[in-house]
């Protein structure tokens, strides 16, 4: 048998830091600011909520009317510092499910105030009751906005929409600038509606919204993307820090700001 012996030399004379040692020993770069204030917008307060509802496939329709008249009485109520986004149902991806979008003007108060006035209304108590009754499972995140995405704003359709839902492999890199980037290779028809990170629920979760004609043009653009320089090394960086994604096509039910 051949035996071969390595010898590392942890310190030298000096008392330095060897080879061997600096296999165990990491130094972190100390950020001067939490990575969340880093990359969401300093001239809004605005916290979005999230929600992934999983319907019985017998109770869609009806769900669907009884969340449409919730959520116009929330916009007529001027008590209720939130307001609903866009609500689809999957087309394709996770199927029988709804998606809503919620934004909280104020933050964290808002939303507080929020649920502490939903918890006393009696009528919205009901809702709830009946609504159970139809799912089968549901989830929700809190979200805030990456500072280089556009403010989701209602838009008249008819649009598809497609939400990119990414867990990140590496959330300590700052993804922001190549992100940033990417938006400007995608704005030609203004197919790019909003961009979020969650705070609470499933973390380092980050969320692309894109609206298009049809799935022809969402096939057209994608494709177009690769023929402007730069784009290939765009994703050739971010693509790395990306553990897994997750593509949503969805279609805005009738009561959506986001036709």
């Amino acid at each position: 048998y051949l035996h071969i012996v390595c010898i590392f030399s942890v310190a030298d004379r000096n008392g330095d830091k060897g080879w061997f040692r600096s296999l165990f020993v990491h130094t972190v770069d100390a950020r001067k600011d939490a990575h969340s204030n880093l990359l969401s917008k300093k001239e809004t307060s605005n916290l979005y909520k999230i929600q992934f509802h999983n319907v019985k496939p017998e109770c869609l329709d009806a769900y669907n009317s009884l969340e449409a008249e919730v959520q116009h009485r929330l916009h007529q109520d001027q008590d209720f510092p939130c307001e609903v986004v866009g609500s689809w149902n999957t087309w394709y991806g996770e199927q029988d499910q709804a998606v809503h979008l919620w934004r909280y003007k104020g933050g964290y108060p808002a939303l507080t105030e929020c649920l502490k006035k939903l918890n006393n209304n009696k009528e919205y108590l009901e809702f709830r009751k009946e609504r159970a009754k139809m799912l089968i499972s549901r989830r929700n995140q809190l979200l805030l906005e990456f500072s280089f995405w556009n403010e989701p704003l209602p838009r008249q359709g008819p649009n598809l929409y497609e939400m990119l839902s990414g867990l990140l492999l590496h959330p300590e890199n700052d993804m922001s600038h190549n992100r940033a980037r990417a938006i400007t290779y995608r704005q030609e028809n203004s197919e790019a509606v909003g961009g979020f990170f969650s705070q609470i629920g499933d973390l380092y979760v980050v969320h692309h919204l894109w609206a298009y004609e049809s799935l022809q043009s969402r096939e057209e653009t994608r494709n177009s993307a690769w023929l402007k320089e730069g784009w290939d090394v765009n994703v050739y960086y971010t693509v790395p820090l990306i553990r897994s994604m997750e593509s949503r096509i969805m279609i805005p039910t009738k009561s959506s700001p986001l036709q």
